[in-house]
């Protein structure tokens, strides 16, 4: 049996399917149902439901896989039955509980929840803090209708024990409430979230619901975000060169937490043992963005400098920083092939082209050129010192250095 883990909004969605709060689906929608819903905003027996849930897996993975949380913990097996594409539905078997973090005692199934309530309730889904009328309001309704007030803080991502504590802080002006933390993926859609909660709500005993406020969000200055430079280009290129300048004078002018990735460096302990195929030139990229985004996350600022010949993986760097609230810059060290042959440092074109090196980046494996990239250097008749103001100034006119 293959072992897959979902990513982080899979991974909600798994927990509240095996829940109940997702009732009443029991699992991933195979395609007559995601059509459907798309369509109509119901399941194909005609069901209301807002959304389509969903989960990806590769093609070459087996009809039973067992779902693991991040930390390889099996969940749940999946016996499949449908597949559409990359999405798959089937047949979900529980097999373990989710392992929680900060605040586990408030992670509670509809069932349990459920059975301490009175018959009428009113659940409050939040996503964010209420304020002093929203409390106030809540306790009006609650007062009006004679209801239990259930207050559904929906947890997800860095965001969720802020989320967890607004609910604990309200529920001390709001007497006799209950807080019970549920992992409820925000959808694009403000209809669709909207109704999707209420789905939940109804599933925990809610009889009447009241939506909380949207959270306001107000991002810091961009000198007080996390941001990762990311350098890209060809083997002697210049882009480690230009990378090493811009930690230096970074450090020189104080006032940002720098990290620098060195391309070396990772092979040599976070990578250690990778090749140089396809596979492992994406894994080596996705360490690098990880750590990267980690740092970025804390509010510092990480520099990486690999060749990252890939458009796609560099996509998943990108979409990794900003996901965690941290700004990406990319920087093409766009240096034409027959500049970075000349220079040829470590020998390494000439081996490559001796064919002592196979799938060498240039020569006999691919470079897919960026078409996002924020900024471009050709450091062919560039001094360091030019490149490396041009990517300051660059950073300066952003706002992410003063």
């Amino acid at each position: 049996m293959t072992e897959w883990t979902p990513d982080a909004r899979e991974l909600a969605d798994l927990e509240l399917l095996l829940s109940g709060a997702f009732a009443p689906l029991t699992g991933f929608l195979g395609a007559a149902d995601v059509t459907s819903v798309a369509e109509r905003g119901q399941l194909a027996d005609g069901t209301p439901w807002p959304d389509p849930i969903t989960l990806a897996l590769p093609d070459d993975l087996g009809a039973q896989v067992t779902l693991t949380d991040p930390e390889g913990a099996a969940l749940a097996v999946l016996h499949v039955t449908e597949r559409d594409g990359h999405h798959v539905a089937g047949r979900l078997e529980a097999v373990g509980a989710p392992v929680y973090g900060p605040f586990a005692r408030l992670r509670r199934t509809p069932a349990e929840v459920r059975k301490d309530l009175p018959d009428d309730v009113l659940a409050v889904t939040m996503r964010g803090p209420l304020d002093s009328p929203a409390i106030e309001d809540i306790a009006a309704t609650a007062e009006e209708l004679d209801a239990a007030v259930l207050l559904l803080p929906l947890v997800y991502g860095d965001a969720g024990p802020a989320v967890v504590r607004a609910a604990l802080k309200a529920s001390a002006e709001l007497p006799g409430s209950t807080v019970v933390a549920v992992p409820l993926a925000p959808r694009e859609d403000a209809a669709i979230d909207l109704e999707l909660r209420e789905h939940v709500a109804g599933n925990y005993g809610a009889t009447e619901h009241y939506a909380g406020p949207a959270p306001v969000s107000i991002p810091g200055p961009p000198h007080r975000r996390g941001l990762v430079v990311f350098f890209t280009g060809l083997s002697g290129s210049g882009k480690s060169t230009v990378a090493r300048g811009l930690r230096d004078a970074l450090l020189e002018r104080g006032g940002r937490t720098v990290t620098y990735l060195d391309g070396d460096v990772v092979r040599r302990l976070l990578s250690k043992g990778l090749t140089f195929s396809r596979e492992d030139r994406d894994l080596n990229i996705r360490r690098i963005g990880f750590v990267a985004a980690e740092v970025a996350r804390h509010g510092g600022l990480a520099i990486c400098a690999p060749i990252a010949p890939y458009a796609e993986t560099r996509d998943e760097v990108r979409e990794m920083v900003e996901s965690v609230g941290a700004d990406f810059v990319l920087v093409h060290v766009s240096t034409p092939l027959e500049e970075c042959e000349r220079r040829d440092r470590k020998g390494l074109y000439a081996k490559a082209r001796a064919g002592l090196i196979p799938e060498f980046t240039g020569i006999s494996s691919p470079y897919e050129e960026p078409d996002d990239a924020d900024l471009e250097l050709d450091t062919t008749d560039m001094p360091v010192e030019r490149a490396v103001t041009t990517v300051l100034n660059h950073l300066t006119t952003g706002g992410w250095i003063r």
